[in-house]
């Protein structure tokens, strides 16, 4: 096989000797440097950088909505917190009311300082914000003499919890807005007197008479016979009194003694 003896290659290979005879790096290290670190071309490295941001594009949108999702239930959990202690508060302020007359505050400060009373009372540490609007303003619930019965928040947001709420709150299930969720007090209602206590009436005794009372009859005890109802004794039946008689025995009744009248 002919060989170039003057390049010291084989014949119909590339020089690497340039004009002047000396050996061309970039030629030698092209021929020697593996496959894979040879340039790869531009348009697959763009195009794996694209794929490469819209993965992180779509990882980022989906822990912004869980984010956002669980963000929001600390909030729903928030205003049911503060709902319930303003609820407390307004049954406070209604329950201690001075000299019996019972009346609902007129406006939240009032939670915060009962004028009522000369020295302090407090039944709020503070006004609370709206978890939902970050704000103080509070939609109010007035009741008797416009009075405060109860808050609720101005939010119009659809809430997330619709199902699973304590007793004091069932009313809150399926509402569509925040805004229907209305923490109000009732007063409880008067409870009638307990079986016992003198004036109330026993169960089943007609006339409302309690036992022991005078002219009650206790349960079980007989009561007295009408005529004509059996065992019961009439006028002139054997054995009933005679009118007028009392403790005798009707004349010619064997074992009764006649009066003597004179004749012998």
């Amino acid at each position: 096989m002919a060989r170039n003896t003057r390049n010291g290659e084989n014949r119909g290979s590339r020089p690497i000797r340039d004009k002047f005879g000396s050996i061309d790096s970039r030629r030698v290290s092209s021929r020697l440097a593996p496959r894979a670190l040879r340039p790869v071309p531009a348009g697959f490295t763009y195009l794996g950088l694209l794929f490469f941001v819209a993965l992180i594009g779509i990882a980022l949108a989906a822990t912004g909505v869980v984010w956002h999702t669980e963000s929001k239930r600390q909030r729903e959990r928030e205003l049911l917190f503060v709902g319930d202690q303003f609820r407390r508060a307004i049954g406070n302020y209604y329950e201690r009311s001075p000299g019996g007359a019972n009346s609902f505050p007129q406006s939240l400060d009032d939670l915060l300082l009962d004028s009522r009373y000369p020295n302090t009372q407090r039944y709020l540490r503070r006004v609370y914000a709206d978890p939902m609007t970050g704000k103080t303003q509070w939609g109010l619930v007035k009741g008797p003499g416009d009075g405060i019965v109860g808050v609720y928040s101005l939010s119009e947001d659809k809430p997330l919890k619709t199902a699973g709420f304590k007793d004091v709150d069932a009313d809150f299930e399926g509402k569509e807005k925040y805004s229907d969720w209305k923490f109000t007090y009732a007063p409880a209602a008067a409870a009638p007197p307990a079986a016992g206590t003198p004036g109330a009436p026993a169960p089943g005794m007609p006339g409302g008479m309690a036992p022991g009372m005078p002219g009650a009859m206790t349960p079980g005890t007989p009561g007295p016979m009408a005529p004509g109802m059996p065992g019961a004794m009439g006028p002139g039946m054997p054995g009933s009194p005679v009118p007028g008689m009392l403790g005798t025995t009707p004349p010619g009744t064997p074992g009764t003694t006649t009066p003597d009248t004179g004749n012998k």
